[in-house]
């Protein structure tokens, strides 16, 4: 399991011209899920994601998370993030999880990071076209991946 977490100003994501998400100070969270991606997966990215310090205290230090500054996610699935570019120039989706594996994975990821947030989480739409909006504050853009943990 794989994000990629923004911090945002605001962020929104629209579909078909209607607006299904938005938000002010927080992250917004791109989501690509594998097959072999677990319930383990979910339960450490969702505590990484809500406890990175990447919010900046009184002191204007990136020393507070997305719990500590009270802020807001938007999660937008997106199987995009596992392409393979390593042979020729157009990607290779296979190793993204197919929707009958990935859809329960994406929803039970949103429901344990309420969970940890303590508050409601905004979400695109699985496999819909959306178009995603964000204000990166900073900008901070960070990469994490539940099979590499470093």
């Amino acid at each position: 399991m794989k994000v990629v977490i923004q911090r945002v100003s605001r962020a929104s994501v629209t579909i078909e011209g209607k607006k299904v998400a938005s938000i002010e100070h927080g992250l917004l969270i791109l989501l690509g899920i594998v097959q072999e991606d677990t319930q383990e997966d979910i339960i450490w990215l969702t505590k990484k994601v809500a406890n990175l310090r990447v919010f900046n205290d009184e002191n204007g230090v990136m020393n507070t998370s997305l719990l500590d500054s009270n802020g807001d996610a938007i999660v937008v699935s997106q199987f995009t993030l596992q392409a393979s570019t390593k042979k020729g120039n157009r990607p290779s989706y296979i190793k993204a999880a197919r929707p009958e594996i990935a859809i329960p994975l994406y929803n039970a990821f949103n429901t344990i990071l309420e969970s940890v947030l303590n508050k409601p989480v905004q979400t695109g739409v699985f496999g819909a076209d959306m178009k995603v909006q964000l204000l990166n504050d900073g900008p901070v853009t960070i990469i994490i991946d539940s099979k590499n943990k470093e």
